[in-house]
């Protein structure tokens, strides 16, 4: 396993080492003692450096060149050089010193070197003495890339055991502090020391300028290796007393890649041997006043998570849905209220905020970090501070109740590790009448919609009587209200119908043959009042032209009820002279069985009339 990792570097270690082995010393500068301490406890890697530089020349010198191959440069997220103010143990803060890159002439081009400027240039024999803190994402390699759920995660971690600087080294020391005592292997050579999970090497003496002594750890790290591949977080300004917080992240697990089946009932027996190398919950720091938290996804709230929360602090753990496993990924949502009072402050005429740039989550790497600050509307002026260099951009966003839209100032770093947490500030000028605005508008809405409810209920809304389709409507009802009446003449008639059936089955029954000719008479002189109500109802649909579509139905419902009605008539007649001349019932039945089939087709026709004149 050792020599596999160790052949994977070798080559491109062989070729960096010729190459910075041909670079020359720059001035007369040298460290007298540099010594160095590697944090590898997390997947973001911290290396500090304190050293002590002396002038051994006769020229002023006013800055320090540090040095960086470039492999290693590319995942540089941060670099910071200090120094303590005063001496012994009466220290004040730390000083931050300038730092920027250059390319100074004859420097390799596999080496990246930056010049931290100093407070005051060193003469001949002056020494000063500062701190270097460099942070690197992605430096650790998962060693194998894939593993199992049982498996424990091995990660790889390359760096030299000299320090790289184009300056001679008097004396240094290097210690590596990894996160558990399980080292699979390291690198040994002269000076090498192993105390439980630490690795020291040296001290080293005069070591010439670019000394370089590569070293390979493969230890355990089942640490979270919790990536953002990208962070979006919106600060919107309430200047009604709000400041919102809403942070949309996509994350990865960004540790050795999960391969197999994934089993959940072992993963809850045994999570420490069964899950080793995934994270179940994150914890993130919120402002100590953060109020209305919420955690949710796609789906919807979450409510695995946990919130605690003092006058000092407020810290929210947030647990997934699923445990993550290596390059497993999740989306979701966190969202909080600020006071307003405690970030925003007024200042020569200008108003400005200051927040915190970073997430609040602990040791996690953002490779590409948005941050959009929503001003409130009619917010001119807009410029950006910032600690560290980011991009700049602007946009506007669209929200309830406004008229040209919200000025947000977008800012945008890749690379972000937890020390670039730092406070930015937003400048702006914004007119306080401007918050009337809001108000007024919703007080304006509300009035001109009582304004227009009292209107519509005193104004006459209906159609003039005069205009063709107020008219037109009135033939329509009148039509529809004679219809009607025609149906309902229609229903007596067959009423009329049943009744005379019920007389024949009385004759059936009682053999009273005056009683049956009675019923006979009164229907007789019914149908003859009817068909006289019915004349003018039919002469008024025939001269309406509103009434075409719907008159030939009406005519054929009229005529076949009239012939219904003589069908009737016979069939009585029928069986009233056979019951006077005693005739037999079987005789009678034959006589109008004929009869009677055409009754009940007529009748099921008239019917079917009804219901089509009902739905037209």
């Amino acid at each position: 396993m050792r020599r596999r990792i160790e052949m994977g570097f070798r080559f491109d270690l062989l070729f960096f080492t010729l190459t910075v082995l041909a670079a020359p010393a720059l001035s007369d500068l040298i460290i007298s003692k540099v010594d160095r301490r590697i944090d590898l406890t997390s997947q973001i890697v911290r290396i500090t450096s304190t050293l002590k530089v002396e002038n051994a020349g006769s020229e002023v010198v006013s800055e320090v060149l540090l040095a960086f191959p470039e492999v290693q440069a590319k995942n540089l997220a941060h670099l910071v050089a200090t120094t303590s103010e005063g001496k012994g143990k009466v220290k004040s803060s730390a000083v931050s010193l300038p730092i920027k890159i250059v390319n100074p002439k004859g420097m390799p081009a596999a080496l990246i070197l930056y010049a931290v400027s100093l407070p005051k240039g060193l003469g001949k024999g002056d020494s000063f003495t500062f701190d270097v803190l460099a942070v690197f994402t992605h430096a650790l390699r998962p060693f194998p890339e894939k593993i199992a759920q049982a498996d424990i995660q091995l990660v790889v971690f390359q760096d030299s055991a000299h320090y790289l600087t184009p300056y001679i080294v008097k004396i240094q020391s290097l210690s590596v502090k990894l996160p558990e005592a399980r080292i699979e292997s390291f690198t040994k050579i002269e000076n090498t020391k192993i105390h439980g999970s630490e690795i020291k090497y040296g001290p080293y003496e005069n070591l010439p300028s670019f000394s370089y002594s590569p070293i390979v750890a493969h230890f355990e790290s089942n640490q979270p290796f919790a990536v953002a591949e990208e962070l979006v977080r919106e600060i919107e300004i309430s200047h009604w007393g709000n400041v919102q917080i809403t942070e949309h992240y996509k994350l990865v697990h960004g540790g050795a890649q999960s391969k197999g089946e994934f089993s959940r009932l072992d993963f809850q027996a045994r999570p420490n041997i069964r899950g080793a190398s995934a994270f179940r919950n994150l914890l993130a720091r919120l402002p100590p006043r953060a109020h209305s938290v919420y955690y949710r996804d796609e789906i919807g709230n979450i409510s695995t998570s946990n919130l605690r929360s003092d006058s000092k602090k407020t810290e929210l753990l947030i647990e997934p849905r699923y445990p993550m496993f290596g390059g497993w990924k999740t989306a979701f949502t966190i969202g909080y209220g600020l006071p307003l009072k405690d970030f925003l402050f007024a200042s020569e005429g200008k108003r400005f905020l200051n927040i915190t740039f970073g997430s609040p989550i602990n040791e996690l790497i953002i490779d590409n970090h948005i941050v959009k600050v929503v001003l409130p509307e009619g917010s001119t002026d807009i410029t950006v501070s910032a600690p560290f260099p980011i991009e700049q951009s602007q946009e506007t966003k669209v929200s309830h109740l406004d008229i040209s839209g919200r000025p947000v100032a977008v800012l945008q770093k890749t690379n972000v590790v937890p020390e670039l947490n730092q406070y930015f500030q937003v400048h702006y000028k914004f007119n306080s009448l401007s918050m009337l605005r809001e108000p007024l508008m919703l007080i304006v809405g509300f009035f001109c919609l009582f304004v227009t409810g009292i209107v519509c209920m005193h104004v006459d809304m209906s159609i003039s009587k005069s205009s063709p389709s107020y008219l037109a409507r009135l033939q329509w009802e009148e039509v529809l209200a004679t219809i009607q009446q025609v149906q309902n003449i229609v229903n007596r008639c067959l009423t009329t119908h049943d009744k005379l059936e019920a007389s024949l089955r009385d004759l059936s029954r009682t053999g009273d043959v005056q009683a049956c000719k009675a019923t006979r008479k009164s229907a007789d002189a019914l149908w003859k009042e009817l068909s006289k109500e019915l004349k003018p109802l039919l002469v008024f649909l025939q001269s309406s032209s509103t009434a075409a579509q719907i008159l030939p139905k009406v005519e054929e419902l009229v005529t076949k009820e009239k012939e219904l009605q003589e069908k009737v008539m016979a069939k009585h007649s029928t069986v009233v002279d056979c019951y006077e001349k005693k005739t037999g019932v079987r005789d009678i039945e034959s006589r109008i069985a004929l009869q009677q089939q055409k009754i009940t087709f007529l009748r099921q026709e008239v019917d079917n009339l009804l219901d089509i004149i009902d739905e037209i």
